[in-house]
């Protein structure tokens, strides 16, 4: 019996994969079982279902760090994925794990994300009863937002790389605790980059020694932790000691230099205020949600609807929908 690509793609990963991989052919399965595709394996498939998503084409209209920059060159919550996407994949192949399940999970982990980057989720989660994070929300988009309501019915092994990217317990994969760190990786890295143009930063204004360790670029820093990942990692995913702690002298330089920066955050607190107003209008009249919400609304209370509508707006859809909710037109004769 001749084999289907899906399976000859079997083969080659029990042929080529790490012992430690998550082989697509031993997959834990999807909440609801269907036939499975002649071509492409389960990952793949997800990864594919992710890419179609609405909720990922509305990424590159979300914030990353800077709000609604002036620029062509700043990155936005899409091109943040697609970086996370890059480097998951080149950590995945030198330990020789499974490219297709990092690349699903490093696609997906960010589609809950609110407009106005951690602003928006800040602001949520100081209204939403029981808080708000947005890798749950992520979690929440592909099982039940996504197709009117049907989800995507992903693999459990991209939905537990997708809700535990951030904190908290680690993932089940090695897979998904390669994302876990590419992101980190990513998002300091081009934050730095995106700070160097709006002239909040300089390279030579991180610390010597943290250059001395990780590089003098972007490129040097992401191939001195992609290699030390690489280099490291067995039956779990780490860096050398000595990459790990200039990486988190790093991190915390970013916090102070940039991330507390006035001239970062000085719009945040007017993004923060409506997205809050927003949430407490569409709380108080579910009617004037979409159907696919006021549905929602109808079977998960309105509070629950409003955060789900808000969570998926865009940057600029948030501001329309303000500035149609409360901002008067000019009288029309």
């Amino acid at each position: 019996m001749v084999k289907t690509v899906r399976e000859q793609t079997w083969d080659i990963e029990d042929a080529v994969l790490s012992p430690l991989a998550a082989h697509s052919r031993r997959s834990a399965g999807r909440l609801r079982s269907e036939p499975e595709c002649s071509v492409r394996t389960v990952y793949q498939r997800d990864r594919d279902r992710i890419i179609h998503s609405n909720a990922f084409r509305r990424l590159k209209h979300k914030t990353q760090v800077f709000l609604s920059p002036e620029g062509d060159h700043y990155r936005t919550r899409l091109t943040h994925t697609l970086e996370v996407s890059q480097i998951a994949r080149t950590i995945a192949r030198g330990l020789r794990l499974n490219e297709d399940l990092a690349e699903a999970v490093a696609l997906g982990h960010d589609l809950g994300h609110t407009p106005f980057g951690h602003a928006g989720e800040a602001a949520l989660n100081a209204v939403v009863p029981g808080g708000f994070r947005h890798y749950e929300q992520s979690l929440r988009v592909v099982d039940v937002l996504e197709k009117d309501g049907e989800g995507l019915n992903l693999t459990r092994e991209v939905r537990d790389g997708i809700e535990r990217h951030t904190s908290g317990t680690q993932p089940a994969t090695l897979e998904g605790r390669i994302v876990r760190l590419a992101d980190r990786i990513a998002y300091i890295n081009h934050d730095i980059d995106d700070a160097i143009h709006a002239d909040v930063l300089s390279e030579t204004a991180i610390p010597e020694d943290i250059r001395a360790a990780l590089g003098n670029s972007k490129s040097q820093r992401i191939s001195t932790l992609v290699i030390s990942a690489i280099e490291n990692s067995g039956e779990d995913i780490r860096l050398g000691q000595g990459t790990q702690a200039a990486f988190d002298q790093l991190h915390d330089f970013m916090f102070d230099s940039v991330y507390k920066n006035d001239k970062c955050k000085d719009q945040e607190p007017k993004a923060m205020e409506l997205v809050k107003w927003l949430y407490d209008f569409f709380k108080n009249h579910p009617e004037e949600l979409p159907p696919g919400f006021a549905r929602i609304a109808a079977s998960d209370g309105a509070e629950r609807a409003a955060c789900d509508y808000i969570a998926g707006m865009t940057d600029r859809y948030a501001v329309m929908t303000f500035n149609k909710l409360f901002i008067p037109k000019s009288w029309e004769y």
